[in-house]
């Protein structure tokens, strides 16, 4: 019985999306969602949550964001090429974030690089755009998840006048807890990053 039991899991696991839960705490569940060209997942709940995709998938482009309302279904791959997406699930029943509202709000300091593409009662997503050399005004977050876009090489200064070097790759992701500080984008292109903030 054990060894049919093992083959059904392993099938299962060739047939379905690979996922890979990169954060977890009080609030959020982070996934990494790969799907191969023609794959579908297999059907399954999933609370209110936040997709930054990393290639083109559907109706999305890479780099674009979305609001999943809490629903149960499946990801269709109807693509001859492989997709890969962040999802950012909120924990119902989470307790408050820390930090919202932000007193020194980077949207309200600096609006040109710091865009908003959505916002709602649970969250407020940025694209934040630093340019070469770029070294921003001094701003809050609250708690936060961060997926980086492009390649980015910046220098953090926090509010004890601590410096964190953070060069970052494509498509990693983080978690911040609420804090305040100004970056300087320290490399020769220009970086994207998506900051997802709880409220």
């Amino acid at each position: 019985m054990v060894p049919r039991l093992l083959l059904v899991l392993a099938l299962a696991a060739i047939a379905g999306a690979e996922s890979k839960v990169e954060i977890e705490n009080d609030w959020v569940r982070v996934q990494r969602i790969k799907l191969a060209p023609h794959e579908k997942s297999p059907e399954l709940q999933h609370p209110d949550s936040v997709a930054v995709y990393l290639t083109d998938f559907g109706n999305h482009k890479s780099d674009e964001v979305a609001w999943l309302p809490a629903a149960k279904d499946a990801q269709e791959n109807s693509s001859d090429h492989a997709v890969e997406y962040v999802l950012m699930e909120l924990k119902p029943g989470a307790p408050k974030a820390k930090g919202w509202p932000v007193t020194l709000d980077p949207v309200k300091l600096d609006p040109v690089h710091h865009q908003v593409p959505i916002e709602n009662a649970r969250v407020r997503v940025l694209r934040t755009i630093l340019e070469p050399h770029l070294k921003g005004p001094t701003h809050d977050h609250p708690s936060y998840v961060v997926v980086y876009l492009t390649e980015l090489h910046t220098t953090m200064t926090l509010a004890d006048g601590k410096q964190v070097d953070n060069p970052r790759r494509p498509g990693e992701i983080a978690w911040r807890d609420a804090y305040r500080h100004t970056t300087e984008n320290v490399g020769d292109r220009t970086a994207v990053e998506i900051q997802i903030e709880l409220k």
